[in-house]
């Protein structure tokens, strides 16, 4: 009897061993600071994964990017260097528009028009992802985009020659339709570019501000509400496709978790950080009318550009958009 108890004993440490060396893992590198909301949904959606899976599917967040930039993250993931990874949605709109449609300035100025647009958006988004060789898995808004300024700004000639930090092809083209000078920095980068005066204002979300300290170097932040960008999560294709469908349902199920509880966290956080802001000595407030105005026909002119560029496909988000 005694034999036996160690026999299987023996056999139960053997299949525990077997499992564990069977299981899969996968790095998700992500560009913000792990304190970021955004990259904390990131790691409840990797424990999510791995308690669905049974262990099947481990999944390590790189926060930060610390194991590849934001510029780097969808190449990677799109040629398998990793299997999965997050990236500003509308950063890759100089490769397709049909990838900058939620940074189209007051197209989608709520949270509300945010999840209309993006269920729009998303037969034509996942479309265009297959084309690069990836599959969408859940996306998670900001809060609304406002103006940071190191000084007040009552009107677009107020920003004249100023350095404008640019994320994507969207404020590069606002920072030149106000004439201000665009400079491409990663959140990563953005402290420091702020420091050394190689960027003076810039255009994002209060999480941003808050995250950066930008109270150290910037003065005000006008809350212009111009629209809400998404960071997404995907996979590689041809990783999802060699996946079990146990590992494949568990990666929609915790994907479309992972959205939901994003999107709450994000309008949770919204006043928090303009508070935040606020609390910090930065004047805070909505634009004035002249500002307002300026930025309204600076929206208009990027709404009709990003329309011809974007052409059947943009057509087809904003019809299904405006049918809801």
């Amino acid at each position: 009897m005694g034999y036996m108890k160690t026999l299987l004993a023996s056999a139960s440490v053997l299949a525990v061993s077997s499992i564990a060396a069977s299981a899969e893992k996968w790095d998700m590198p992500m560009a913000y600071s792990d304190s970021n909301y955004h990259t904390q949904n990131g790691k409840m959606f990797a424990d999510a994964v791995k308690a669905c899976t049974d262990g099947e599917l481990e999944i390590t967040v790189h926060g930060g990017g610390s194991l590849f930039k934001g510029g780097e993250i969808k190449r990677a993931v799109q040629r398998g260097t990793v299997q999965i990874g997050e990236r500003l949605l509308s950063a890759h709109a100089n490769e397709d528009a049909a990838f900058g449609f939620d940074s189209v300035p007051f197209l989608a100025t709520s949270f509300d028009a945010s999840d209309k647009l993006y269920n729009a958006a998303k037969p034509t988004l996942e479309e265009t992802m297959d084309e690069n060789n990836l599959v969408l898995l859940y996306a998670v808004p900001w809060p609304p985009q406002g103006l940071y300024a190191k000084k007040e700004v009552n009107g677009v000639e107020d920003l004249e020659g100023v350095k404008f930090r640019a994320y994507n092809a969207a404020t590069a083209r606002l920072a030149e339709l106000a004439k201000m000078i665009p400079v491409q920095i990663e959140a990563a980068e953005l402290t420091q570019a702020l420091a050394t005066g190689v960027a003076e204002a810039f255009v994002s979300s209060g999480s941003t501000g808050y995250d950066r300290k930008v109270w150290e170097q910037l003065t005000h932040f006008y809350d212009a509400q111009a629209w809400l960008p998404r960071n997404y999560v995907f996979v590689n294709k041809d990783v999802y496709n060699g996946a079990s469908e146990k590992v494949q349902n568990c990666l929609k199920e915790a994907g479309a978790e992972a959205q939901a509880k994003g999107t709450a966290k994000a309008i949770e956080l919204t006043d928090f950080y303009l508070k935040g802001l606020a609390e910090n000595g930065m004047s805070v407030a909505a634009p004035g009318d002249k500002l307002k105005a300026d930025l309204a026909e600076i929206g208009k002119t990027m709404a009709d550009e990003w329309k011809e560029v974007a052409g059947k496909k943009g057509e087809a988000i904003l019809e299904a958009y405006s049918n809801q």
